[in-house]
């Protein structure tokens, strides 16, 4: 696959259309079990209780996955991402109730590159609280 975006058509300040990701407990143990992540911080709430956590997490590595997803979708290549990074600045509490939690992100072009690549800044908050710091994927464009 190649990106479908060219780089020559991008600008500093473009805007990633932004998208929104549910988490619920079944979401939690699907990807546990993709993962082999069984951390009970991520299933059990009395165990998330007792270490001080305010309820049942998402994995930081599924947060940081369903961020991406906003560059991958835009750029229309998985592969064109080239380096990503994050700090994982407050976790993702998931209720146990139908409607669990939200991740919201949106992204923008951070500055043009060499070798056709940009660098795309990410926000990803939920409830109201931003999830993930330092969001960054450089992705090279045709």
């Amino acid at each position: 696959m190649t990106a479908s975006i060219a780089y020559e058509a991008v600008e500093v300040g473009t805007e990633l259309p932004a998208q929104s990701f549910p988490v619920t407990r079944a979401t939690l143990v699907q990807y546990a079990g993709a993962s082999g992540d069984f951390n009970p911080i991520h299933w059990n709430e009395k165990f998330a209780r007792e270490v001080g956590l305010p309820d049942v997490i998402a994995h930081g590595m599924f947060t940081m996955a369903e961020a991406i997803r906003v560059v991958t979708d835009w750029a229309g290549d998985p592969g064109a991402v080239v380096e990503y990074g994050v700090r994982f600045t407050k976790p993702v509490v998931v209720p146990n109730d139908d409607t669990g939690a939200l991740i919201e992100v949106s992204g923008k072009v951070a500055a043009k590159l060499d070798d056709n690549t940009v660098r795309v800044d990410l926000i990803a908050m939920s409830d109201g609280k931003k999830v993930l710091g330092m969001s960054r994927a450089v992705v090279r464009l045709p």
